[in-house]
């Protein structure tokens, strides 16, 4: 098995079709065909299945194709930062990034930085802060921008944002007041981000008290949809409800409730110089 016949199955089983696969790859059927075939008889194992509308995968196929994104990418990656390391000036940054990235993601400065390098390419992939990890995890991806807490084994960072958590809500719990409290929060209905969860326990039961979520998301953005349904209350970091809350917005009185943005990568990873400029670029700058 080398890589062409890898590539070739993989995008055989994107498109689901010799016939649209062997357009996008400038190659003819009989060829496409003939790599599988021999990719089959290595392997000892039948790939695809013939249907009327195409071709689909055995299970064979299918952890097949799982294995190949990752060598593929990695293949990929491993040409890209020998040209990197040789040339210092072109190739691309696979960065990953979650959706409460907004503000540093794009930055002013970041684009003036792609602009400045014209030979640079940003390959963006949005995922929750568990999934991008695991694509670190696996290579797939250069750098990273996540929101603590997240697990720091094998990880090397740089700070880019220290916010608090605010309160925000469509009707009138807290009329009158410029901030709010736990003891403010604690009666009322509370809508979270999940991976918070834990942090928010935690200080209600230092003081005492029992918050009450009536919904728990995996996005500070839904909980903002349903605090501005009327609802209940989302706690969320400050930069997201700026950005997208409708209703009143009350910073949180309480220290433990901050939350940072980090560019994180792996140690073990050769860092490029592609990377070690990004990375110099937000340890020195203010997003």
């Amino acid at each position: 098995m080398n890589f062409k016949q890898l590539n070739y199955f993989a995008v055989v089983a994107e498109e689901g079709q010799i016939t649209a696969a062997a357009r996008r790859l400038f190659v003819g059927q009989p060829a496409l065909s003939s790599q599988l075939k021999q990719l089959e008889e290595e392997l000892g194992a039948k790939l695809f299945v013939r249907q009327p509308h195409g071709i689909e995968l055995t299970d064979a196929g299918k952890k097949l194709y799982s294995y190949s994104q990752q060598i593929l990418t990695l293949a990929r990656n491993a040409e890209t930062e020998i040209k990197e390391i040789e040339a210092g000036r072109f190739g691309s940054i696979r960065l990953g990034s979650v959706s409460s990235s907004i503000g540093c993601l794009p930055s002013p400065k970041l684009v003036a930085f792609v602009k400045d390098h014209p030979g640079i390419a940003l390959d963006i992939l949005e995922d929750n802060t568990f999934g991008i990890l695991e694509k670190l995890k696996n290579n797939l991806l250069d750098l990273a921008i996540i929101r603590t807490p997240f697990s720091r084994v094998n990880l090397a960072s740089v700070e880019i944002s220290d916010e608090p958590m605010t309160a925000v809500t469509s009707l009138d719990y807290f009329a009158g007041k410029e901030s709010v409290s736990l003891e403010d929060l604690a009666g009322c209905p509370l809508v979270i981000y999940r991976r918070f969860e834990e942090m928010f326990k935690e200080s209600f039961a230092e003081k005492g008290l029992t918050p009450n979520f009536i919904v728990k998301c995996d996005d500070s953005r839904t909980a903002i949809r349903w605090s501005d349904s009327g609802l209940g209350i989302a706690l969320v970091p400050e930069s997201i409800a700026l950005a997208y809350a409708k209703g009143r917005i009350y910073p949180v009185s309480l220290d433990k409730w901050r939350t940072h943005l980090q560019l994180v990568w792996r140690e073990d990873q050769v860092v490029t110089p592609l990377m070690r400029q990004m990375i110099a670029l937000y340890e020195k700058s203010v997003f």
